[in-house]
């Protein structure tokens, strides 16, 4: 009986989440086949948009990679074969899946992890600011296994508690503050989820909170860490509702596209209207369930597996058109 409990608990947590593990054998499966193979797809995968729109299509490849000026890739740029899965593995299976349709020759440059400044020149990231000039970093879909995760709720929002709920690492810049004057609001079930030592207040730690528990909640917060918040497309996907600040970064999903009052619930940046608007939604069924359809419908565009491979290579391709490179 205690192994069975066990296995449910492992089951739960695990549930909504993306298998690394898979995540990790396509990769390597893909290592395996030989670059030739590939390579010759490339011309049928770009032309093989069937009903697609393209006018959509053409308009997120040009979010991505913006326009800037001709440029070359210098002797300091990267060659793939020169990256190694050993290292940030999961941008490196991504990274992989897009550029094996490219030629081998060809250098770039690139920055991966969590990118909060706009590279000097063009480079390939996971994330860039929203505001200012930002076209220098040139957006892929990288490190999706931990921030691609769309959930299917079942719960619906009236059955659901009318609280808000947050769990996540309070020792990020930004987040002391906010668990420190609101972790103990009735109103509220936050908590850190970091080592109690990070922070010096043991009150705090709640412990982790699986994804499926937090979708038990009508109000879900969402709070950027070093650049964009890992938990934002599930919730938005969710049949809960979306609070968070304006985003400051914006990686695939576009955040810099959310509009407050249609896909998420703005808050102050000190979290002082807070209280205010989770009572506010959680009376005002109708207003939320507005924000949580609209919020669904702009995760679905994400969906499309063979769409979201085009954008992707086209893309690669303007990267590498731009910088006067042969693209196959």
């Amino acid at each position: 009986m205690l192994a069975t409990n066990h296995i449910r608990s492992w089951l739960r947590k695990r549930k909504h989440k993306n298998s690394k593990l898979l995540f990790h054998l396509c990769g390597i499966f893909r290592l395996l086949v030989p670059g030739w193979i590939t390579r010759k797809q490339l011309p049928y995968l770009l032309n093989s948009h069937g009903d697609m729109n393209m006018d959509y299509v053409d308009d997120r490849v040009n979010y991505y990679c913006k326009k800037f000026p001709s440029f070359t890739v210098g002797g300091d740029g990267t060659y793939f074969s020169q990256l190694s899965f050993q290292k940030r593995s999961a941008y490196y299976f991504d990274f992989q899946e897009v550029i094996r349709f490219f030629n081998q020759t060809n250098r770039f440059y690139h920055v991966f992890g969590d990118v909060i400044d706009v590279p000097p020149t063009p480079a390939f990231v996971k994330s860039r600011p929203i505001a200012g000039e930002n076209r220098n970093g040139v957006l892929l879909k990288l490190n999706k296994v931990r921030h691609f995760t769309f959930v299917k709720d079942e719960l619906p929002f009236e059955q659901k508690k009318d609280m808000l709920v947050w769990r996540g690492k309070a020792g990020v810049v930004g987040r002391v503050e906010f668990v420190r004057n609101h972790f103990d609001n009735p109103l509220f079930d936050i908590g850190q989820t970091n080592p109690p030592d990070a922070t010096g207040n043991p009150e705090w730690q709640k412990g982790y909170m699986s994804i499926a528990d937090q979708l038990l909640y009508k109000c879900i917060l969402s709070i950027e860490g070093f650049d964009v918040a890992s938990n934002l497309k599930w919730i938005m996907s969710s049949n809960s509702l979306c609070f968070m600040k304006k985003p400051r970064y914006e990686t695939w999903f576009m955040e810099g596209r959310l509009q407050p009052g249609v896909h998420y619930v703005e808050v102050r940046d000190d979290y002082g209207d807070l209280e205010e608007k989770v009572q506010h939604y959680t009376s005002h069924k109708e207003e939320a369930l507005t924000i949580i359809r609209q919020a669904n419908d702009y995760c679905h565009q994400f969906t499309d597996s063979k769409q979201e491979r085009l954008i992707s290579l086209l893309v690669m391709k303007k990267y590498f058109e731009k910088s006067g490179q042969i693209v196959a």
